[in-house]
């Protein structure tokens, strides 16, 4: 099993659409093939604060391309498992999509959310308070990487909101070793910290997630 963010110059809409299995994930990275628990060792644990978060720091779903279809409409389009119809001005209609949070088939785009995995506050928490408005929107708008964005349904997005491991995994038991691969993927592919809960709850998951490994590239 991978999780992983694609080589630079692969673009979101040639990675291959998540699976229900964890074993699906897989992509290069600069770094090497990493263990679970050597991935969680690798990210630097520090205090985090929420001081000065605006989610509209963030500027989301840009046309990075210029194609018609912003980023929302990109993970959409990769992720489907039936393809949507793309009409005029990238207005997608039928598709089906893997919700792998709670492994459940959704047929109607407007009932999906695209997750950012690593929460837009949960990163600004850990460095991204930090960055220049450029580089927040780089990451919000992350298609370099297969697994930074997923689309989800709507119930465990919501329910997940802001928090992090220590607070929230998948309600499906297959999905926990994916989501934690495709967490500490993020993490380090944008060199984002973790607190000491955060790191304590991964290492407990990484005990049942034993073949379980990671592989990034470095956000550009």
């Amino acid at each position: 099993m991978s999780a992983t963010a694609c080589t630079p110059g692969t673009s979101h809409q040639d990675a291959k659409p998540p699976s229900a299995d964890p074993s699906a994930s897989s992509s290069g990275g600069k770094n090497g093939t990493l263990t679970l628990t050597d991935a969680i060792d690798r990210l630097k644990v520090s205090r985090e604060t929420r001081a000065g978060y605006k989610r509209n720091m963030f500027r989301l779903w840009t046309d990075a391309d210029h194609d018609g279809c912003d980023t929302r409409k990109e993970v959409l389009l990769t992720e489907a498992v039936k393809k949507p119809h793309q009409g005029k001005y990238c207005k997608l209609t039928g598709g089906s999509w893997r919700s792998y949070y709670d492994d459940k088939t959704v047929t109607d785009a407007r009932k999906l959310d695209i997750d950012h995995v690593v929460p837009l506050a949960e990163a600004w928490d850990s460095g991204a308070s930090k960055w220049t408005a450029q580089r927040r929107e780089q990451y919000a708008n992350d298609l370099g990487a297969e697994r930074s964005l997923v689309a989800v349904s709507l119930g465990p997005n919501r329910t997940k909101g802001d928090k992090d491991p220590a607070e929230w995994m998948p309600p499906a038991k297959d999905a926990t070793c994916t989501y934690a691969t495709d967490w500490i993927a993020a993490k380090l592919r944008w060199k984002l910290t973790a607190d000491r809960a955060e790191a304590k709850a991964l290492h407990t998951v990484a005990v049942s997630c034993k073949n379980a490994t990671v592989r990034f590239t470095p956000a550009p």
